[in-house]
């Protein structure tokens, strides 16, 4: 048999193996609430937003059904035929730490060679952002414009293509499930407002300050994402259920 090359797995995809595991073996019956994601995240030593990519796969694959208010619970058995394929997704925190780190020095170097026609079009971009919301249409492809924009005005094709990689990364499955929980209204006028930030730096060509914009959106762009799922769970809920849980097996808490 021939040796094949070993691929390092994504940690969440580590922490949906498990748990899909434990599911299809039973530990957590159809139609049971999984434990608390305080109490997930204590047994299998790991971080809350790291447990929470791997429960928005495990949303994505059908395993389990997140209700709002109420929990996250066991579904019946996916059909084959229906199961999506998650290989080649990255984590959509980890795609947001890596946009902080890249896009502020993208920002940093838009606001110091900019010409005046590019930061023209990246203000474009920003005002069709507004007209949008205002109009009830999602702002993303406006949102996606900015960004590409705001790279096109470092004048390096290089970077033009890894941020639009990047934001391209948030069009996939994982993404967009782990929005739905948490889109609307005020978390895009929030968005806006962080973009406004980023805008007036380059209107006033200071690179530190757009730079400080862009990671600021980013920051704030992964403590919004890094909420509880069930946002009106409640600590009271969570207290309640504790003593009737399931336990992971140790054995199958030894995440590397």
């Amino acid at each position: 048999m021939p040796i094949e090359a070993i691929e390092p797995q994504r940690l969440y995809r580590q922490i949906s193996d498990q748990l899909r595991k434990l599911i299809v073996e039973g530990e957590f019956a159809v139609g049971s609430r999984l434990p608390s994601e305080r109490d997930l995240a204590l047994q299998l030593g790991v971080s809350r937003p790291s447990l929470r990519e791997a429960l928005i796969a495990l949303e994505v694959e059908g395993h389990i059904e997140v209700r709002m208010g109420s929990g996250i619970y066991v579904c019946p058995p996916v059909q084959r035929e229906r199961r999506i394929d998650l290989s080649s997704e990255e984590g959509p925190l980890e795609l947001i730490r890596a946009r902080e780190m890249i896009e502020g020095e993208v920002a940093y170097a838009a606001a110091q060679h900019g010409s005046k026609q590019q930061i023209a079009a990246v203000e474009e971009a920003y005002a069709l952002m507004i007209s949008n919301a205002q109009a009830g249409i999602d702002p993303l492809e406006a949102d996606r414009l900015f960004h590409i924009r705001l790279a096109e005005a470092t004048g390096n094709s290089v970077l033009v293509g890894l941020v639009t990689q990047l934001f391209d990364a948030r069009l996939g499955p994982l993404f967009k499930r782990l929005h739905s929980h948490f889109d609307g209204t005020r978390v895009w006028q929030e968005a806006i407002d962080e973009h406004a930030l980023v805008m007036e730096a380059l209107r006033q060509r200071n690179p530190e300050q757009a730079r400080a914009a862009m990671r600021r959106h980013m920051d704030i762009a992964f403590t919004r994402y890094s909420a509880n799922l069930i946002r009106e769970y409640g600590d009271r809920v969570q207290q309640q259920e504790r003593p009737r849980k399931r336990a992971v097996r140790k054995s199958d808490t030894q995440l590397k």
